[in-house]
């Protein structure tokens, strides 16, 4: 008895994680400071631009985490 296999192809994609929100963080890179992580970038960049106007530091490590899933494209 002969078995044959057979391959089926699936054009997946992938996309944002609906029920997971988007976290916006920051880091001094001379000193370590960091601003209180967000759901909005801009409230991180205003208290990055307030550190910078209290210390002169002027540069920063910028994180945005997500989550992904893969789904089937349709």
């Amino acid at each position: 008895m002969s078995i044959k296999a057979v391959m089926r192809y699936v054009r997946h994609r992938i996309t944002e994680h609906p029920d997971a929100g988007v976290m916006f963080e920051a880091e001094c890179l001379h000193c370590g400071w960091k601003p209180t992580p967000a759901e909005d970038s801009a409230s991180v960049d205003a208290e990055c631009m307030s550190h910078t106007g209290r210390s002169g530091h002027a540069g920063f490590r910028r994180i945005r985490t997500s989550f992904a899933m893969v789904v089937r494209a349709e």
